[in-house]
Parts: C-alpha cells; structure tokens; sequence
C-alpha cells in the first residue's frame, strides 16, 4: 500500500484549498430536521447502474433498497423531529443510491455492533454509516467509497494559525486532541519527528467536556483541536467561531476511506459505485456534501474496494 507522499499528494492539495476557502463558504449553515427532508437532493435512475445490478442479487425487499444506519450525532444521522426518521449525510448518500436505481428507500436505524450481522443475513442490502474500508472488513464485505476518511485541525476563528498540514506545523502550538484515539497517535507521532528535528515541542491538551475544549480554544489557552472532521465541519458551518486550517487522512500515514458497505461478493458494490459516480458527475453528491457541512470530505471518484487499512 502506498504512503501520503505518494498516494495523496493531489488530495493533499485540494485538502489545503478547501482549508484556505471553507470558512467563506460554510458559515451560517442551516438545517432541517423535518423527517419530510424537501430539500434532500434526489436523482434521476442510472441506466448504467440499474444494468451493473446482479441478476441474481435478492433485495431484502422487493422494489426497495433496504439501507442500515446508525442513528448518532449530525451530520451523519439523527431522529427527525418525528423521533423516527433518521435524516442527515448518510440518508441523503442512500437516497442518491436508491433513486439511481429507481427503487424505493428503506433506512433502517440500527446499533453499530449489530451491522455486520444484519448485512451478512440479508436483513438489509448495504449499511451507509461512516464504514471505513479496511483490509480486515474487505475479507467480509464489499465497498464503495463516498468520502475521505479525514481528521481535521480547527482553531478559533480570528486565529493567526493560517495551516496545519504537517508535522512541523504543530511545533509550539497548544493542540488538544482525545485520548486513546487514532488522532492522539498521529499528533504523537509527529510530535516525536518534530523532536528529532529540533524543533519546538507541542503542548498536548485533553479535555473531556467538549464546552471546556471550546472554551480552551475561544480563551486562547489552545491554539487548535484535531478530531473527526465530519462533527467539526458541521459545527464550525453551524455557529462559525472556528475555522479549518487543516485536513489529514484518518490513516495517517496511510489512506482511509468511508465507504457504502454490501454483502462480499454479492456484486453489489460494482453498482453501488456507478451510482455514486453518477451523482458525482451530475453535481447531486455535491450538494448532498454541502448540505450538511461535509464539502473538505468529498472525492472525486468512487471506487469499489480500494486499498483498506492494514490489519493492526
């Protein structure tokens, strides 16, 4: 598998432009709870997709694509104010997929560790909920990637921190990150390279309470956070008092994926990025992405069983 200098560079790229452009673009964003959704994106049937579907392939039901999800935190998913709806990114993702298949949507709340079992069983025909493809999974099931796997550095929103992108832009900074999580591990990582380099060390915060780390970074005792991107994206669009200075692969060094996660060897998955790919083209994933805050995670191209992370 290939490392960040290499596999990621282009993607580097972009990532810093849309650092530099979202907080223009993103602020003041709104959103509906309606379990109605209006305003969701829908599409138009993908002839091409529709021909890619197996023959042989059995939907759980008839004329429905059955999708499990995980009810959370915005913007991947929610209840609707109906209390049963479950709306967000990850709803409007499956429904883009239904529509280019010309089938009826069926989202499914269900519990994360119930997922793999529910799929295997044919209870439902693929889960969209922040899956990330890794080589451990690909042995069990199929993918279809629909967004970076990102982490994403976020300071106050008149802070003079302009970028965060490596290793040596964390030297002498006050950064908080969660412990016990695969960011810790990446911003000690390159603590440790900046320490070897010579350079200034990185003061590491934690702070459980997610008021007090806002506190921290709007007082000035931190100058960044690095987390999830999706849950910082949509509340940096929402309320507009931090800003991104910097996304990084969720498998830093290495690349990570989120991806539509089908029956291994179903052939759905070959579908399912035709779809994706459609909507990509046809401007509908976008405006799905930015519905929600997601626009820094976006990908140019779907692609079935990429690369995963390695097994630990």
């Amino acid at each position: 598998m290939e490392i960040l200098p290499k596999s990621l560079s282009r993607w580097v790229k972009a990532a810093a432009l849309v650092a530099a452009l979202a907080p223009t673009t993103l602020y003041a964003l709104t959103v509906d709870l309606s379990p109605e959704q209006k305003d969701r994106p829908r599409a138009e049937r993908v002839a091409e997709a529709v021909a890619a579907l197996p023959k042989d392939f059995k939907f759980a039901t008839d004329g429905v694509l059955t999708v499990a999800t995980v009810q959370g935190s915005l913007p991947l998913g929610v209840l609707a104010t109906d209390t049963k709806t479950v709306v967000g990114n990850e709803p409007d993702i499956a429904q883009l997929v239904a529509d280019s298949f010309g089938l009826k949507l069926e989202l499914v709340s269900v519990a994360w560790p119930d997922w793999p079992l529910g799929l295997t069983s044919g209870k439902y025909d693929a889960v969209i909920s922040n899956v990330t493809v890794t080589e451990a999974r690909k042995e069990k099931f199929d993918f279809s990637t629909y967004r970076h796997d990102v982490l994403g550095f976020y300071v106050r929103a008149d802070s003079p921190v302009k970028s965060i992108t490596e290793p040596k832009d964390v030297a002498g900074l006050k950064v908080i990150v969660a412990s016990g999580t695969s960011q810790e591990n990446i911003l000690l990582n390159w603590v440790q390279k900046n320490k070897e380099a010579g350079l200034a060390p990185t003061d590491i915060q934690y702070y459980d309470d997610e008021s007090v780390r806002e506190l921290a970074i709007q007082s000035g005792r931190a100058d960044a956070y690095l987390g999830p991107n999706a849950y910082e994206a949509f509340r940096s669009a929402q309320v507009g008092k931090t800003r991104l200075v910097g996304i990084i692969n969720g498998g830093w060094p290495l690349a990570a994926d989120i991806a539509v996660t089908t029956r291994k060897g179903s052939g759905l998955a070959e579908a399912v990025t035709i779809a994706i790919n459609a909507q990509i083209k046809n401007g509908n994933y976008a405006k799905v992405l930015a519905r929600w805050g997601l626009t820094s995670e976006g990908i140019e191209i779907s692609r079935t069983n990429p690369p995963g992370l390695p097994k630990s």
